[in-house]
C-alpha cells in the first residue's frame, strides 16, 4: 500500500504542475529530530519532494533530520518563533505544557493501528486549537509502531524493574517510570545510542522502530511487546510562514499533507511486524507481555488515563466522547 500512495503522492505532484502558477521560489527548512534512514524522515521528504514539484519549485522544503538543524527538544519552540518554518515533532513531548499534546500517549487507550486512526481523528479538533495558540498550523501526523519495553534482564513484574534507569521521552513515559519504581532520566532520540552505550539509561519503552534504528540488541536482550500506546510524529508550521502562503499554494500543500499521512501510516503498519522480527534476529528475546507484569501495567494505566483526564479537563472529554462515538 505504501509503494501505491508513493506512485499516488508522485502523480498527483507531477498532474499539480500543469495548473500551479510560477513564481520566485521560497524556501522553507524542517528540522526532524529522527534518522535519515527513519521511516518518519524518508516520508517527509517524498511530502517536501511532492510539494517542490506540485508548486513548480515555488516552495522548496529542506528535511534537516537527525537533529542536524535543532535537536527534538528545541523543534518545536523554533517553528514557534519562526526560526524555521515547519518541523516535526513529537507533541507528547510537551505534554507539560498543554495536556491535549499527550492525548496519544494515555496507555491502553488505543493498541491498535486502527483504534489510533479513530483516536487522531477524535483528537484533531482539539489538537489543532492548541497548536494554534502556539502560533502553529497542523498539517499531518504519522504514527510509530505500539510501544513495548525493553530491558537488559528478565522482568515478570514492577517489582523487578525498580531503580532501574530508564529513559523517557515525555511526560508519560516519565510516570510510567515512577509508577513501575524506575528511575525516568530524559534523553532525546539523537542521544540514546550514546546513553545506552555509557549506561545513562538501562531500559525503556519505544517501539521496534526505534529499537532496530538504534540497535539496542547491542546492549539490551529483552523486548516486551505490549502496545501501550501508538505516539504520533507531527509536522506542524509556523502561522505567519503558513500565511505568506498563496491559497492555491496553500492548498497543494495540504493535499500533499494528506497523501504523506495515509503513505506514513501504511508504512508504519507494513514495518511493525518486520522491526520486531530484526529485533529477534539480532539476538534479543522477544516476547508479550503476560502475567503479572501486563497486569501491572495495565493497572498503571489505568492511574495514567485518569490523571491525563483531570489534566486535560473539557479537551480530554471532547476527545474521548468523539473517540466512543
Amino acid at each position: 500500500m505504501f509503494r501505491k500512495l508513493q506512485h499516488l503522492l508522485t502523480v498527483t505532484a507531477v498532474t499539480s504542475c500543469l495548473i500551479s502558477p510560477l513564481a520566485n521560489a521560497e524556501k522553507w527548512d524542517m528540522p526532524m529530530a529522527y534518522s535519515n534512514t527513519n521511516y518518519h524522515t524518508q516520508n517527509a521528504q517524498l511530502f517536501a519532494e511532492a510539494v517542490k514539484v506540485a508548486t513548480q519549485g515555488k516552495l522548496d522544503i529542506v528535511v534537516h533530520g537527525g537533529g542536524s538543524l535543532f535537536g527534538g527538544k528545541e523543534i518545536k519552540r523554533a517553528i514557534q518563533t519562526g526560526q524555521a518554518q515547519i518541523g516535526e515533532r513529537l507533541l507528547s513531548a510537551h505534554a507539560n505544557e498543554n495536556a491535549v499534546y499527550g492525548f496519544d500517549s494515555v496507555p491502553f487507550l488505543a493498541s491498535s493501528f486502527e483504534d489510533s486512526v479513530k483516536l487522531w481523528k477524535a483528537a484533531r479538533p482539539e489538537l489543532e486549537k492548541v497548536l494554534a495558540n502556539d502560533n502553529l498550523v497542523l498539517l499531518y501526523a504519522v504514527p510509530w509502531p505500539g510501544q513495548g519495553l525493553y530491558f537488559k534482564k528478565s522482568v515478570d513484574s514492577k517489582a523487578d524493574t525498580k531503580g532501574v534507569k530508564f529513559r523517557s521521552y515525555n511526560s508519560a513515559t516519565a510516570r510510567l517510570s515512577e509508577l513501575m519504581g524506575m528511575q525516568p532520566v530524559q534523553v532525546e532520540a539523537a542521544e540514546l545510542s550514546q546513553a545506552l552505550a555509557t549506561g545513562v539509561v538501562e531500559s525503556m519503552v519505544s517501539s521496534g522502530s526505534t529499537g532496530y534504528d538504534k540497535k539496542v540488541w547491542e546492549q539490551l536482550t529483552h523486548f516486551y511487546d505490549v502496545n501501550a500506546w501508538l505516539p504520533r510524529n507531527y509536522i506542524f508550521v509556523n502561522k505567519d510562514s503558513w500565511d505568506s502562503l498563496d491559497q492555491s499554494t496553500q492548498s497543494i500543500v495540504k493535499g500533499m499533507a494528506m497523501l504523506a499521512e495515509q503513505a506514513g501510516t501504511a508504512k508504519a503498519q507494513q514495518l511493525s511486524d518486520w522491526y520486531i522480527s530484526q529485533l529477534s534476529a539480532n539476538g534479543m528475546k522477544t516476547q508479550p507481555a503476560e502475567g503479572q507484569l501486563l497486569s501491572d501495567l495495565q493497572s498503571i494505566g489505568k492511574t495514567m488515563a485518569q490523571e491525563w483526564q483531570q489534566a486535560a479537563g473539557e479537551s480530554a472529554a471532547n476527545i474521548l466522547n468523539n473517540y466512543n462515538k
